[in-house]
C-alpha cells in the first residue's frame, strides 16, 4: 500500500457541548498519542480560556497511528474544531485541510442550528461525512429518534451512524476501523512541485511564528528556501513537526499531511492564512485558492486605560490577528478615549474572546465602546458610506436614506418553548420566513436585523427557552431602515464612547434603560450629575445621579438661623462651581453597560 493510501484526514464537526473535544481525548487515548498519566480533560483545548468556559476557540490538529483490522498502519490526522457561530471561519479552514468529517450527534439532543450549518460546510468542502451519535451511555439516548432527524433535517443516510460514548470509551475501535475504511485518503504527487496550504499560524516568544500547513503536492523538509505565494517573502524552513499533541520533529512532510513549521519568521505580515508555500527553486505554478476572506459583522472600539500602552496594544494586536485570522482592526481616535482600534469580530462571543485574550496574554487594560453593525449611509448628494462607529454618523439634514444589515436566521427549539421564541423574534423586528417540524422539535427561519440580535438576542433566546435553543445565522442583505443615532450626555457633554445606532420605535427605550443602568454604575461626586439620552435635539430620557453632601452644619451648636443659612449658601456656590468645572470619571463598567442591557 502506498505511503498516500495509509493516510486519513478528519474534521470533528458538531453543535456546542455535544462532545468533539471528549471524542478527540479518547481517539488519542487509544491510539496512544497520550501516555494515561499524560491526559487530562479536553486535552487539545490547550488555552487556559478554553478550559474556563468548557468550549473550543482555536481548531487544533492531532497525528495519530491506527493499526486497521487487516494489519495495516494508518496515519490518522484529526482536527477537532470549534462549535459557535462565531468561530465558524475556523471550521470553513479546518474542513479545506480534511477529506473527511465525523458529524457528531447527541443521542439525547438530536440535531441542533450548528449541526446543520455545519454539515452543510462539509457538503460544500465535498467531504465524505460518518455520522456519528455520542452519549450512548445516557439513559435519555435516542438513537432511532436521532437518525431520522439527521435524515429529515441534514438529509443525508444515517443508517450506518455509529453509536458510541466519548466518556465511556464505548464503539470507539470500531469509530477508528470505519475512519480508515469509509473515508477517503488524501490525493497528491510527490514528483510535482512543492504546494502546501496555510491553514494556520501563532506568534510562539522563543520560534517567532509558528506555522501549520497541509503539504497538497511536493514534500517538505528542513533547510528548503519556501515562497509565500501572495506575500512574497522567502524564508528557509528550520524545523518541520506534526503534534501527536505534542511537538515531535519529523524528516519532512510529504502530499496529504499536515504538520507545521518554523522558519525565523519575525514578520507577522509575511503569514497570511490561506496562502500558498512553496519552493523558491521549483515553484508551483499557480496559488491555490486559499480561503473566503472573512467578514466582520460587529464593530467595538478597543482603547487603552494607559494612553502609553498605545504601541503595546498595536503590537498585540498584530500578534493575535496571526493566530485569529478572522478579526479585522484600524487605528481610530475618541476625543473621550484618546488613540485606540476600530476592530472587527464575527459576533459578541468573539469579541469578548478576543478582549479577554488582549488582558490576559498582553497584559493590557482595555476600555471597550458599545457593539454595533455596518450601516450603509447615503447622502443627499448621492455619495454612499460605510458608517462603523455611530459618532461618525452625518447630520441627520445630509442623510436621504439608512441601510442596515439584515440576517438569515436558522433557530431549533422544542415545541414547548416555541410561543416564547417566535415572540422574541417578532419583538425583534424579526419576519417569518418557514417553519417546519422534527419530531417534536421546530424548526424556525426568520429575516432579522443584525443590530437587534448584536444586542441581547442571544441571552434572551436562551431565557426564553430555558437554553434548549440553538442558533445560527449567516448575513443575507442591507435593507432601508428607520434608523437614528442616540447619543448620550453626562453633564451636557456627549460622550461618544456610549452613542449607538437604533431603530426609531425602539430608540426611546433603549435610550431609557441605559441611563438607568449608567445611574447605578456612575460613581456619586460632590456635585449632581445629569444623565440624558438624546435623539438629535430632544432630550428623550434623563436620571439625575444625586450628589454626596458634606454636613457644613455640624460645627453650628444652636446660634443664629442666619449663621447656617451663609455655611448652606456658601456650599451650594461651591456646588454649582464645581459642577461647571468638575470631570466625571466613568468606570469601565459603563461603556460595557450598553452591551448587557437586556439581562437586567
Amino acid at each position: 500500500m502506498s505511503e498516500l493510501a495509509r493516510i486519513r484526514n478528519v474534521a470533528i464537526i458538531a453543535h456546542i457541548d455535544h462532545g468533539k473535544s471528549t471524542l478527540a481525548d479518547r481517539l488519542i487515548e487509544r491510539c496512544g498519542g497520550l501516555q494515561k498519566r499524560e491526559m487530562t480533560s479536553q486535552v487539545l483545548d490547550s488555552m487556559e480560556l478554553e478550559r474556563e468556559r468548557g468550549i473550543t476557540i482555536k481548531a487544533q490538529t492531532v497525528r495519530l497511528a491506527h493499526r486497521g483490522a487487516d494489519g495495516t498502519e494508518h496515519v490518522v490526522n484529526l482536527v477537532d474544531t470549534p462549535g459557535h457561530v462565531d468561530f465558524s471561519y475556523e471550521v470553513s479552514r479546518s474542513l479545506a485541510a480534511c477529506e473527511g468529517s465525523l458529524l457528531v450527534v447527541d443521542a439525547t439532543q438530536g440535531v441542533e442550528a450548528q449541526t446543520l450549518a455545519n454539515a452543510y460546510q462539509a457538503v460544500d468542502h465535498d467531504h465524505e461525512i460518518v455520522p456519528v451519535l455520542n452519549k450512548m451511555d445516557l439513559a435519555s439516548a435516542e438513537p432511532e429518534r436521532v437518525k431520522r432527524q439527521i435524515e429529515d433535517v441534514i438529509g443525508i443516510d444515517a443508517a450506518g451512524a455509529l453509536e458510541i460514548s466519548a466518556k465511556t470509551g464505548q464503539g470507539i475501535e470500531a469509530l477508528l476501523d470505519a475512519l480508515v475504511t469509509r473515508l477517503p485518503a488524501p490525493e497528491g504527487d510527490e514528483d510535482a512541485p512543492l504546494t502546501a496550504l496555510l491553514v494556520d499560524s501563532w506568534y510562539d516568544p522563543y520560534l517567532g511564528v509558528v506555522i501549520l500547513v497541509r503539504v497538497l503536492h511536493g514534500r517538505l523538509t528542513p533547510r528548503m528556501k519556501i515562497r509565500m505565494m501572495a506575500s512574497g517573502a522567502e524564508h528557509e524552513v528550520e524545523r518541520v513537526g506534526v503534534f501527536t499533541p505534542k511537538k515531535t520533529l519529523v524528516k519532512s512532510l510529504g502530499p496529504g499531511e499536515i504538520g507545521f513549521i518554523t522558519a525565523a519568521i519575525k514578520d507577522v505580515a509575511d503569514t497570511e492564512v490561506g496562502d500558498t508555500i512553496t519552493a523558491v527553486r521549483r515553484p508551483a505554478a499557480a496559488a491555490l485558492p486559499g480561503f473566503r476572506p472573512s467578514v466582520p459583522v460587529v464593530f467595538c472600539g478597543l482603547f487603552p486605560v494607559d494612553s502609553n500602552d498605545y504601541e503595546r496594544l498595536r503590537e498585540s494586536l498584530a500578534k493575535l490577528r496571526l493566530n485569529d485570522s478572522s478579526f479585522h482592526y484600524d487605528a481610530e481616535s475618541s476625543p473621550a478615549l484618546g488613540f485606540g482600534f476600530r476592530c472587527g469580530f464575527l459576533g459578541l462571543l468573539h469579541l469578548e474572546i478576543v478582549q479577554e485574550r488582549l488582558e490576559r496574554e498582553f497584559g493590557l487594560d482595555l476600555v471597550a465602546t458599545a457593539p454595533s453593525v455596518v450601516y450603509r449611509v447615503t447622502l443627499t448628494d448621492g455619495q454612499e458610506l460605510s458608517l462603523h462607529n455611530p459618532a461618525d454618523m452625518p447630520d441627520p439634514t445630509r442623510i436621504k436614506r439608512i441601510a442596515e444589515p439584515w440576517i438569515h436566521a436558522t433557530i431549533l427549539v422544542p415545541d414547548d418553548h416555541l410561543g416564547g421564541v417566535l415572540a422574541l423574534c417578532e419583538e425583534k423586528r424579526g419576519i417569518q420566513l418557514d417553519l417546519t417540524y422534527a419530531g417534536n422539535r421546530a424548526m424556525v427561519i426568520y429575516r432579522l436585523p443584525l443590530n437587534e440580535v448584536v444586542f441581547d438576542f442571544y441571552d434572551r433566546l436562551k431565557s426564553v427557552s430555558r437554553g434548549y435553543a440553538s442558533f445560527d445565522y449567516r448575513l443575507e442583505e442591507y435593507l432601508e431602515s428607520d434608523l437614528v443615532k442616540l447619543a448620550i450626555m453626562i453633564n451636557g457633554e456627549p460622550v461618544d464612547a456610549l452613542a449607538l445606532i437604533a431603530h426609531r420605535s425602539q430608540a426611546e427605550k433603549r435610550g431609557r434603560a441605559l441611563c438607568v443602568r449608567l445611574k447605578e454604575l456612575i460613581p456619586r461626586q460632590l456635585f449632581k450629575i445629569a444623565i440624558q439620552a438624546a435623539i438629535g435635539g430632544k432630550i428623550v430620557a434623563r436620571e439625575t445621579v444625586s450628589p454626596l453632601r458634606k454636613d457644613v452644619l455640624a460645627k453650628c451648636y444652636g446660634g443664629d438661623v442666619s449663621r447656617k443659612r451663609k455655611l448652606l449658601d456658601k456650599q451650594r456656590k461651591g456646588k454649582k462651581r464645581m459642577r461647571q468645572i468638575g470631570n466625571v470619571e466613568i468606570p469601565q463598567e459603563a461603556f460595557l453597560a450598553a452591551l448587557k442591557m437586556g439581562e437586567s
